[in-house]
């Protein structure tokens, strides 16, 4: 699944164009490698996101095409 839909299917990014912006300005990472909207992510990937005040590290559980509110969790754990 291309990196900028897994953002916004997780609900980690709230749309997908802002997904796309993020990849595009470098402020996602894939495995250590900067990130373009069209990167895919697999099963056990790493992404680390750089927002304006933080970050956040996650793996990949799963890249379910459709997902619900209450699935969204469920495709990523947080990594300290």
């Amino acid at each position: 699944m291309r990196i900028d839909k897994y953002l916004k299917n997780s609900r980690i990014i709230k749309r997908r164009t802002l997904a796309k912006d993020a990849c595009d300005q470098g402020r996602v990472l894939v495995n250590g490698r900067s990130a373009k909207p069209g990167t895919e992510v697999e099963q056990g990937d790493e992404i680390l996101i750089m927002f304006g005040n933080g970050e956040m590290n996650v793996r990949v559980l799963s890249t379910p095409e459709h997902v619900t509110k209450d699935m969204a969790q469920s495709m990523y754990e947080i990594i300290q």
